[in-house]
């Protein structure tokens, strides 16, 4: 899954895509670099971010969906957490709504997605943007978000969306310390269990900066790639990247590592 961000504010390329110019080449760049599903979002939720409301989330995503409409063969992702934007989504297109809230935001979303067919990726997060790496972290992470998805899940389920849309992520680096971001990685396993396709965002996060001694977001790209490989082999099924060309090496030589596995 190839990230493309059309915000002036998010943590690693906030900025970068706000003309929808630029974004719509980067589309294209993406689907040409080889990832499976281009994911666009409109609203930064960065830590300490304070979001946006959702007529102007609309206005910066609608352009690009339009304009790549029938020139871009992937899927189509949108990270939202509101309902007015999935609907909008929807209508231009989109095939999927990523929501880091869980449907805690706007439960609405689940009705949309069942209704358009689309897919629901449901991510774990432990408070909300503004304040979730202030608040205190969870005793046992691993508890926390296997809880948080169950009722995520659950509540997707009981709108009528099949489970085979369903897609769920744990939400790394989204409320959790950094021995956590680790951990959920490492224990991705236990993830399986809930049976439903597992999406991972690693992507040039503070914590692997941390472990590469304090480097800056767009110099963590081996850093992502080590975090990538670890995912797959874990059993992650989609990963979410910026650096999509490198990543997609990386995933290649792990779907190889895994095949000859066993």
């Amino acid at each position: 899954m190839g990230a493309l961000n059309v915000t002036p504010d998010s943590f690693s390329d906030g900025g970068d895509f706000l003309d929808p110019d630029k974004a719509v080449e980067r589309a294209l760049e993406i689907e040409r670099e080889g990832a499976h599903i281009l994911d666009i979002g409109g609203e930064s939720t960065r830590p300490g971010s304070e979001g946006i409301p959702a007529e102007e989330e609309i206005r910066r995503v609608l352009p690009v969906l339009h304009e790549i409409r029938g020139k871009i063969q992937i899927p189509i992702s949108i990270d939202t957490s509101k309902s007015e934007v999935a609907e909008a989504a929807a209508e231009a297109g989109a095939d999927i709504i990523n929501d880091v809230t869980a449907l805690r935001n706007d439960p609405r979303i689940a009705e949309t997605v069942r209704r358009r067919k689309l897919a629901l990726i449901l991510m774990h997060m432990r408070g909300e943007p503004r304040r979730m790496q202030k608040m205190p972290f969870a005793k046992n992470a691993l508890s926390d978000v296997i809880s948080g998805l169950k009722k995520a899940s659950a509540l997707a389920e009981s709108t009528g969306i099949s489970k085979s849309r369903i897609v769920i992520d744990p939400g790394i680096g989204f409320g959790k310390s950094y021995e956590q971001n680790f951990e959920l990685i490492a224990r991705l396993p236990d993830l399986a269990r809930l049976e439903f396709p597992l999406l991972i965002g690693t992507s040039r996060k503070t914590f692997i900066g941390r472990a590469l001694g304090g480097a800056p977001e767009k110099e963590r790209a081996w850093g992502t790639a080590a975090t990538v490989a670890a995912s797959i082999l874990q059993g992650a099924h989609i990963v979410r990247v910026h650096d999509v060309a490198q990543m997609v090496q990386v995933a290649l030589v792990a779907d190889e590592l895994l095949a000859h596995g066993s």
